[in-house]
């Protein structure tokens, strides 16, 4: 349940569309949310206007019940731990976080990946 206490979620895209990771991409667009500390990730961004699905994964997703992998975000700034399974794993593996699964406690910056090839990892540095 959130609390009153307001935290702010940046979310960053490239051209006014989110990208896998446009940090440091001098034509990012941010764009700042304030939601009361406690939110899911994937409510506040459904209540902003900015969906982290797909044209087909809009419809067919499991509802932000953490089962379809369709909602994943990258975390590019911010100390948000794993708590639920796929995060633990993608956290490990280099796969992107469910935003259904992942609730605001403090200031977070994100990037919403793109999704033309489901399950694509984040390419090694």
């Amino acid at each position: 349940m959130p609390d009153s206490e307001p935290v702010t979620v940046t979310v960053v895209a490239t051209d006014g569309r989110p990208g896998d990771d446009p940090a440091g991409d001098a034509g990012a667009v941010e764009t700042r949310l304030t939601v009361p500390r406690g939110t899911v990730l994937r409510d506040a961004l459904l209540d902003a206007g900015i969906s982290p699905y797909t044209r087909y994964t809009e419809r067919l997703n499991c509802g932000g019940r953490g089962l379809c992998a369709t909602c994943g975000v990258r975390v590019l700034d911010g100390d948000h731990d794993p708590d639920h399974w796929h995060d633990r794993l993608a956290a490990r593996f280099g796969y992107p976080r469910l935003s259904c699964q992942m609730r605001v406690t403090e200031d977070l910056t994100v990037a919403i990946p793109d999704k033309r090839v489901w399950g694509e990892r984040r390419p090694e540095d």
